[in-house]
């Protein structure tokens, strides 16, 4: 059966393309944590199975498959300007630089060694990374165990750090994903407190978007578009509530609603999500989204296994 569901409105319409990625035997998704598209449109998919950085094509075939005994628990992961990929991994208390090919290039953070908690020292579970357009400084969000985000210069000195637990401008309640624009503003995904914190590059306060829920996933487009991965209820008393996700809501970096993906609330149907984590958008336009749905599912207390953590959906907007 031919599925021609459509989600999205206006340039911002995608056509749900099911069962895109062909795995090889013996590999599987135990749930997907973060994604990117590197400059040749391949795509690496941050996985928490056997095999944690799968890549393929575009067209969703197998070229290959590493980061294999390194790390614990992936999270973000980031293309860098160098063309490198930082690798978050909330397990090991660390983020890795790596070639396109797997090769661990640098570490920051002690491997297994988490910071004090809420110590606001590097690293207690971080979480996600960005990059300065200009300097190329390296943003961490850090993350699940403390309130931080921290900056470093390009070969890994820790330059400052701000934040601190709370609900004021520049506090945070889980600093969960972060990106930055062309012109170089810093935006965290503060997931518990329900917004988006922008910041400029000195970590000053600029401003916040609320009417969010439980902000996830956080990518800002070469077109300057921001895509924000809402996680919806973490209970299961209103899951099924209309209206507060699981979605993505696209904005422009002012902060104006452009679109919503996914108005058809939790569920595992074409143009449904379960659990929107990281996000991702090639040079077509189509998105590729990671969804941790085994840990979510588990959190509702409906687990279940081989549960579908992963997907394309193919740009059919008209979009510039």
């Amino acid at each position: 059966m031919v599925n021609d569901t459509i989600v999205g409105s206006g340039k911002f319409k995608f056509k749900v393309i099911e069962n895109w990625e062909t795995l090889p035997a013996g590999f599987n998704w135990k749930e997907t944590a973060g994604v990117i598209t590197d400059n040749n449109d391949d795509i690496y998919v941050f996985n928490r199975g056997n095999h944690p950085v799968i890549v393929f094509d575009r067209l969703g075939n197998f070229k290959s498959s590493w980061g294999e005994n390194i790390f614990t628990r992936p999270h973000g992961l980031t293309l860098a300007p160098d063309n490198t990929i930082f690798c978050a991994d909330d397990g090991d208390h660390t983020v890795r630089k790596c070639t396109l090919k797997g090769e661990v290039l640098m570490t920051l953070g002690n491997p297994g060694k988490a910071a004090q908690y809420q110590s606001g020292y590097p690293f207690h579970r971080p979480t996600d990374i960005a990059f300065d357009p200009g300097t190329h400084d390296i943003y961490v969000s850090d993350g699940y165990g403390n309130s931080k985000v921290h900056k470093y210069s390009p070969d890994g000195t820790l330059l400052f750090s701000w934040g601190e637990p709370g609900t004021d401008p520049g506090q945070f309640n889980i600093v969960h994903n972060i990106a930055t624009d062309k012109e170089g503003y810093v935006y965290v995904a503060d997931r518990e407190n329900h917004r988006v914190q922008i910041f400029d590059k000195t970590g000053k306060y600029q401003t916040q978007w609320n009417n969010l829920h439980r902000p996830c996933a956080l990518y800002i487009s070469e077109d300057q578009f921001v895509y924000i991965g809402e996680l919806g209820s973490g209970l299961s008393v209103n899951r099924n509530m209309p209206n507060i996700g699981p979605r993505i809501t696209i904005l422009n970096t002012k902060g104006v609603k452009l679109a919503t993906l996914g108005s058809l609330g939790f569920g595992l149907n074409p143009g449904q999500f379960i659990a929107p984590h990281g996000i991702s958008i090639d040079s077509k336009n189509d998105l590729y989204l990671s969804e941790v749905s085994w840990t979510n599912l588990k959190s509702l207390g409906c687990e279940q296994d081989d549960v579908r953590s992963f997907q394309k959906l193919e740009s059919v907007g008209d979009h510039i």
